[in-house]
């Protein structure tokens, strides 16, 4: 997790004067996180911490946007951490900032841009009052909905404001100023820019290239300080909306964000945002934990998922939440203090799955928990390989099969039944009548012992189904495991 830094005491100074004798000098808010980057790439500052996977791909590129003082477009599919790393941004400023005190706008003290702070320092001069504000005030950030407006944005006259100060409505001390002028000298970010109407988006072209913005039919020219982030998903270009190519061509750079490219770097996303904390101690297994990231893996290339909508890396940290609730709620029926992940526990995370992914024609008739079944079964399939030997190449062989002796004792008649929450006791008693499977367990990982070995006898088991060398029913309680031949004649 990212570390919480102290924060730094206010500075002292508290007027103008105060403020320009320290040797204070105005700075946008570009050259600010530009001048704050470059020290911190000289002295090696991890400004990015917590996201992982982009260290060689979109932080490198996200920095250069930054030394260029650009505006930015975080393009990506969902839970690709967008949002997040444009949040982490706030670390590149400077702890504290200071402000006219009273201004709605963060009026800097030496160049201030609202009629209210040009009044105060032509009364006070130098005495003029000042605030501080700190760098996690500094972040604003919107989601773009279809009924966000102008006024929301930018601002509008406010007529009651205009009535008690008995002003016309023409005068700038009768707006009522948007989220975009409040955020001035600010990171300011729109989430899903795509959602905002095509009106809206062109309300804010002037904004980021010249600096003033109109409200009501008259132009008020206030070169407004803002350091824009925009968010959004591949997808809402065709889908939902599109960002106009007027606006499109005034931000600097686009950042292709991307989902984990390996299953050990997917791991330690999971393990870094999982919820902690059990009353039971729970054993997970690595291959438990491949398993889990490869479902995600598996369900970006699926045919029943919708590809363009992608698959967000919330599924695996939620599966996993799900999937340590499994143990630990077996756990406190059995009255036991500590039990181990089973791969009979992962029928517990298809609502974790169900919720997760959007389907095409093909998966909405299979059925959202049947996609989500067929989605574990291909993890599975696609990792035993890796862990046991493929039983497919063995049919081309003359040598005999490593699992002979577990299909034969099964092809004698015998069946396995694994309930969900039977005694970690009463598992393993039950694997271990299965002739041949502690035998391979521990042949091909005798490094392996206790309870994690069990979990790899159950792992062939369920790769063997998966292979059709063995039948598998998964019930609502658990699985049950027999000879494939004898099933299908039962059937």
């Amino acid at each position: 997790m990212t570390t919480t830094k102290k924060i730094m005491a206010k500075p002292i100074h508290k007027t103008r004067g105060e403020l320009r004798a320290s040797g204070y000098q105005p700075r946008s808010i570009k050259d600010e996180l530009r001048d704050n980057l470059v020290q911190g790439i000289r002295t090696q500052t991890p400004f990015f911490e917590g996201i992982i996977g982009y260290e060689e791909t979109v932080i490198p590129e996200l920095e250069r946007a930054i030394l260029s003082k650009h505006n930015i477009n975080l393009l990506g599919l969902r839970g690709q951490a967008k949002t997040r790393l444009a949040r982490l941004m706030v670390r590149l400023l400077d702890e504290w900032m200071p402000i006219v005190e009273g201004s709605e706008v963060n009026d800097d003290p030496m160049q201030p841009l609202s009629r209210y702070s040009r009044d105060l320092i032509a009364e006070k001069g130098d005495a003029t009052p000042i605030a501080w504000v700190h760098r996690n005030d500094r972040f604003v950030e919107k989601l773009a909905t279809p009924d966000v407006s102008v006024a929301d944005l930018i601002g509008d006259v406010d007529p009651i404001k205009a009535a008690n100060l008995k002003l016309p409505y023409s005068d700038e001390r009768t707006i009522h100023f948007g989220l975009i002028p409040r955020a001035n000298r600010c990171i300011f970010v729109i989430n899903e820019l795509p959602d905002l109407q095509a009106r809206i988006q062109v309300a804010l072209f002037n904004i980021l290239q010249e600096g003033d913005i109109q409200i009501r039919g008259f132009q008020l020219r206030l070169p407004l300080d803002v350091q824009f982030v925009f968010t959004a998903n591949p997808e809402d270009y065709t889908n939902r909306g599109s960002i106009v190519t007027p606006l499109k061509d005034r931000i600097g750079s686009q950042i292709l964000t991307h989902y984990p490219k390996s299953i050990e770097l997917a791991k330690a996303i999971t393990l870094q945002e999982a919820k902690s904390g059990r009353l039971v101690k729970v054993l997970v297994p690595d291959a438990a934990l491949s398993i889990l990231e490869q479902i995600g893996f598996e369900a970006r290339e699926s045919e029943y998922v919708d590809a363009k909508s992608g698959v967000s890396a919330r599924l695996s940290i939620s599966a996993y939440e799900n999937l340590l609730s499994a143990a630990e709620r077996r756990a406190l029926l059995n009255g036991e203090t500590e039990t181990m992940i089973r791969l009979t526990d992962f029928a517990a995370i298809v609502p974790s799955i169900t919720g997760k992914i959007e389907m095409v024609y093909e998966g909405e008739q299979e059925g959202a928990a049947g996609v989500a079944r067929h989605l574990i079964g291909k993890a599975i399939r696609s990792l035993f390989i890796t862990y046991f030997p493929s039983p497919e190449k063995l049919k081309k062989k003359t040598d005999e099969s490593p699992y002979q002796a577990i299909i034969d004792w099964f092809g004698e008649g015998h069946s396995l039944d694994l309930m969900c929450d039977i005694t970690d006791r009463k598992y393993a008693a039950a694997l271990s009548v299965v002739d041949g499977l502690d035998e391979l367990a521990t042949k091909l990982y005798p490094q392996i012992q206790g309870t994690e070995r069990l979990f790899l006898m159950e792992f062939i088991l369920h790769g063997l189904a998966e292979f059709s060398r063995l039948n598998k029913n998964t019930m609502e309680q658990g699985a049950q495991f027999g000879d494939l031949f004898n099933s299908m004649l039962t059937e």
